[in-house]
């Protein structure tokens, strides 16, 4: 529904207006009290009349905005912040224009892997369009908890909770990333509702209960593989380097066993959790 913007008259003015009839109407009563009864009919309608007139009278706070209604049909929506007069018969709806903030509770969900976690979600939204808001669904503020609660679900299940590979995106890993798909997804929802998203972000991410201490040990041993290969990758390394400076440099010719106990020794040394103890030979190199 589009909003359509409404300019109303000052308060200011139409109060001197209203003081005014209401002038009238005492002096046309006071007035006939002395000399028909026609004055006293005339000051009543005009008091009447003033009743009426002071019921258009409302104000706006800044950030506010009222959608003006007649009869049923949407006239307009009135933004200026400031005291108004507007046509009494006018039903004038309220709504705040700030910022929101949305703190989701905690809901149970499965990610791209299955694994049960636990997630939250804080959303900070305002109101756009006011006729959208209050004509085009049925409770806005309702409208926003479900949908937030609805992306939320659906986004969790597109990512996994971690990963090793630091190229993929994983909710625990890639924040922000998760944050503006997460915007993005919800803007798209709240579109109907004239709701503006202005920041989505995880508030809590866990893993179940149930499976806490299994994926505990999971991550564990998947960080002490990581680790290992990183290890292994490095020493091989270093043992090319050493055999081909002792090649260049002619400093000692290796056959091919010796080669590979010396491979052996340097692979245990390297890649050993504890501290190697050299053992040293005394002997020729083959006794």
């Amino acid at each position: 529904m589009k909003e359509i913007e409404k300019d109303v008259h000052s308060g200011l003015h139409w109060l001197i207006i209203t003081l005014l009839v209401l002038a009238a109407s005492i002096a046309s009563v006071i007035v006939g009290i002395n000399t028909g009864f026609q004055l006293i009919i005339v000051g009543a309608v005009l008091f009447v009349m003033w009743i009426i007139l002071i019921c258009g009278f409302f104000t706006l706070q800044p950030n506010e905005a009222a959608a003006i209604l007649l009869f049923g049909a949407y006239k307009g929506t009135v933004k200026k912040s400031g005291w108004h007069w507007a046509n009494p018969f006018y039903t004038k709806k309220k709504i705040s224009l700030r910022s929101r903030n949305l703190n989701g509770e905690k809901i149970k969900v499965n990610d791209e892997m299955g694994n049960p976690i636990e997630i939250a979600t804080v959303v900070v939204w305002r109101v756009e369009n006011t006729a959208e808001a209050l004509f085009d669904v049925e409770n806005y503020v309702d409208y926003v908890q479900t949908q937030s609660e609805s992306a939320l679900r659906h986004l969790a299940g597109l990512y996994p909770y971690d990963t090793n590979d630091e190229t993929e995106i994983s909710l625990r890993g890639s924040a922000n990333e998760v944050s503006e798909a997460l915007k993005m997804e919800l803007q798209e929802r709240l579109d109907k509702a004239g709701v503006t998203v202005d920041e989505a972000r995880l508030s809590h991410l866990a893993y179940a209960q149930e499976i806490a201490a299994a994926m505990l040990q999971r991550q564990q041993a998947s960080a002490i593989i990581a680790a290992r290969q990183k290890i292994v990758e490095g020493a091989v390394g270093m043992v090319e380097m050493a055999l081909n400076m002792l090649n260049e440099n002619g400093i000692v010719e290796l056959d091919e066993e010796r080669k590979a106990a010396m491979v052996s020794n340097l692979l245990v040394v390297l890649c050993g959790d504890r501290a190697a103890q050299p053992v040293v030979n005394t002997g020729t190199l083959y006794n």
